[in-house]
C-alpha cells in the first residue's frame, strides 16, 4: 500500500455505499426488508423435500454456468466444471479461479454469499483459504438450519416464484402448498416456450404429447392446443400463479394469418418444418392469444428478449443446454415488440408486462417502449425489468436504473429478482439494494435530489418491496 492510502474494508456494512447518505438509506430503508422474488429457476422439488447439501460444491457449483464460464476461461478442464471430478476437486479449482475474477461480478457475488449466510468475512476465497472455507461451510451445511428451507428463512424470503412448463405436473408445488408448517409462499410461473418450437418438430411433438397427458385431452389442431393451454392455466392459477414468462431471441415479425397458423401446426405435427412465414405467423398468433388469456386472468406477462442460446455445438452435444454457452444476441427489437404490444392494446387487452433485454444497446429502447402503452389506470403497468443475466452486475444495474429514470418513473419500478437456480443467489437482492441506495444517496449529496430522507427512503422501500407486492397482487406483508 502506498504511504498515506486508506483502504476500505471489503464486504463490510458500507460495501458499495460510497457516502454517508447512501449508508443511511441502506440501513434505514432497505437492509432488513423481506425478499419477494418474482422470477427464479429454483427447484420446487428441493423446497418440497427440504433438500440438505452434503458439501458446498452441491450447493454452490453444480449447475452454475456463471462459475463454469469463469473456470473455463481460467484454463480449468471441463472435468472440474460439469464433469465427474469429486466435489472437493471442483471446489479447489473454483478457489483457484476466484482471484482471477477481480472486477467480474462473480468476485462480489462469491464473497457476499460467503459473508451471508455463512458469516465468513475474515478470509477471501483463494487456494490458501480453500480448505478452511470448505470445512467451515460444510460443517454448517450439516445443520438443519442450512437446508433449502432454512436458507430461504435466513435470507428473509417471504415469497418466490419458480419457472414451470405448462406440461409440468406441479406435484411439488402441491406438496409445498399442503405443508402448513412452511410459511414461505412458493408459486409457479407459466413458461410455455416449448409451445413456440414449431421449427423443431421433434422437440415440439414431444412437448405436445406431454401436454395431451397433462391436460387430459387430445390435441389435434391449433385450437385444441389453445384449449389445453387454458386448462393448464386453470391448474396453475389454483396453485397461486400470477405470472407468465417467455424467452425469445427475437420476436416474430409476421402479423397472424389464420391459414398460415393452421398450416404450420399441421406440418409440424406430421414431422415437417413449416415454411418460415408460417413459423413467424404461428408464433405471432400464439403470443397474441396467450396475451389475451393473461389479461383476462390479470396475470403479469414477462418477456425476456435477446438471448442467443447454445452457440457451441461441440459442447451442446456433449453436455446439453443451460451449461454456459449462451450469449448476448443482436436483433432489431423495436418494431416487432411495438407491434405485439399494440395488437393487444388495440382492444385494451394488454396485460401487465415486464420487458427484459440482454443486449445493453437496447436499454433505452426498452425503457422508452414502456411509456407507449401505459393505460393511465395501473401505475407502472408496463415495466422495464431489472438487469438480466449478463446485465445483472453493478454497471448493468446502474444503467438499467438510469434508463428507467430517464424515460419513466423509477419510483414505480417493480424491483429486483434473482433469475437463478441457486439457493444462495438471494444475496443479489442485497447487492441490488446497496447499488440502488448508492445511486440515490450520491445524487442527494450532490444536490441533484433533495435532502429528504423520508422521500428518498420511501422510494427505496417501495422499489425493494411494496411496488413488487402491489404490482403482482401478492398477499405478503412486511
Amino acid at each position: 500500500m502506498w504511504k498515506g492510502a486508506v483502504m476500505k474494508q471489503f464486504i463490510d456494512d458500507g460495501f458499495v455505499l460510497t457516502n454517508a447518505t447512501a449508508l443511511k438509506l441502506y440501513q434505514g430503508y432497505a437492509r432488513s426488508i423481506p425478499i419477494v422474488d418474482y422470477h427464479s429457476h429454483l427447484s420446487p422439488k428441493d423446497i418440497a423435500i427440504d433438500r440438505r447439501y452434503s458439501n458446498i460444491t452441491e450447493l454452490w457449483l453444480d449447475g452454475d454456468h456463471y462459475k463454469w464460464r469463469a473456470m473455463r476461461a481460467n484454463g480449468v478442464s471441463e472435468e472440474y466444471c460439469s464433469g465427474t471430478a469429486d466435489p472437493w476437486q471442483k471446489f479447489e479449482k473454483w478457489a483457484e479461479t476466484v482471484p482471477f475474477t477481480l472486477r467480474n461480478p462473480l468476485y462480489h457475488w462469491t464473497h457476499l454469499e460467503l459473508a451471508f449466510p455463512f458469516g465468513i468475512r475474515d478470509r477471501l476465497l483463494n487456494p490458501g483459504t480453500a480448505k478452511s472455507i470448505w470445512n467451515d461451510v460444510n460443517s454448517m451445511l450439516a445443520k438443519p438450519e442450512f437446508s433449502c428451507r432454512g436458507l430461504l428463512k435466513k435470507f428473509n424470503v417471504r415469497l418466490l416464484c419458480t419457472t414451470d412448463d405448462p406440461a409440468d405436473s406441479l406435484e411439488w408445488h402441491t406438496k409445498i402448498n399442503g405443508d402448513k408448517s412452511f410459511k414461505i409462499q412458493v408459486l409457479p410461473t407459466f413458461r410455455p416456450d416449448k409451445a413456440f418450437l414449431v421449427e423443431s418438430p421433434v422437440l415440439f411433438n414431444e412437448w405436445v404429447n406431454r401436454m395431451v397427458s397433462a391436460a387430459g385431452m387430445e390435441i389435434n389442431d391449433y385450437d385444441s392446443m389453445l384449449t389445453a393451454l387454458q386448462k393448464r392455466m386453470d391448474v396453475f392459477a389454483a396453485m397461486g400463479c400470477r405470472v407468465s414468462d417467455h424467452g425469445f431471441e427475437r420476436l416474430p415479425e409476421e402479423d397472424p394469418d389464420k391459414a398460415a397458423v393452421r398450416s404450420a401446426f399441421k406440418a409440424v405435427r406430421s414431422g415437417k418444418v413449416p415454411l418460415p412465414g408460417e413459423i413467424s405467423s404461428y408464433q405471432s398468433a400464439l403470443m397474441h392469444e396467450l396475451g389475451l388469456m393473461y389479461h383476462k386472468r390479470n396475470w403479469v406477462m414477462q418477456l425476456h428478449l435477446g438471448a442467443l442460446r447454445n452457440t457451441n455445438t461441440r459442447m451442446f452435444d456433449r453436455i446439453g443446454r443451460d451449461s454456459g454457452f449462451d450469449t448476448i444476441g443482436e436483433s432489431n427489437m423495436a418494431r416487432p415488440l411495438a407491434r405485439l404490444l399494440d395488437r393487444l392494446d388495440r382492444n385494451e387487452c394488454l396485460p401487465k408486462t415486464i420487458l427484459f433485454n440482454l443486449n445493453p444497446k437496447d436499454n433505452d429502447l426498452m425503457a422508452a417502449m414502456t411509456g407507449n402503452f401505459q393505460d393511465g389506470k395501473i401505475p407502472g403497468k408496463i415495466q422495464y425489468g431489472s438487469g438480466w443475466w449478463f446485465l445483472d452486475q453493478k454497471q448493468g444495474i446502474e444503467q438499467q436504473l438510469n434508463a428507467i429514470s430517464n424515460h419513466g418513473l423509477l419510483s414505480r419500478f417493480a424491483g429486483m429478482l434473482t433469475d437463478s437456480r441457486s439457493f444462495l443467489s438471494f444475496s443479489r437482492h442485497d447487492y441490488f439494494r446497496r447499488i440502488l441506495c448508492n445511486v440515490i444517496g450520491k445524487e442527494m449529496e450532490q444536490g441533484l435530489l433533495p435532502a429528504d430522507m423520508e422521500l428518498a427512503g420511501g422510494m427505496v422501500r417501495n422499489i425493494c418491496f411494496n411496488n413488487t407486492v402491489e404490482y403482482f397482487g401478492f398477499k405478503v406483508t412486511v
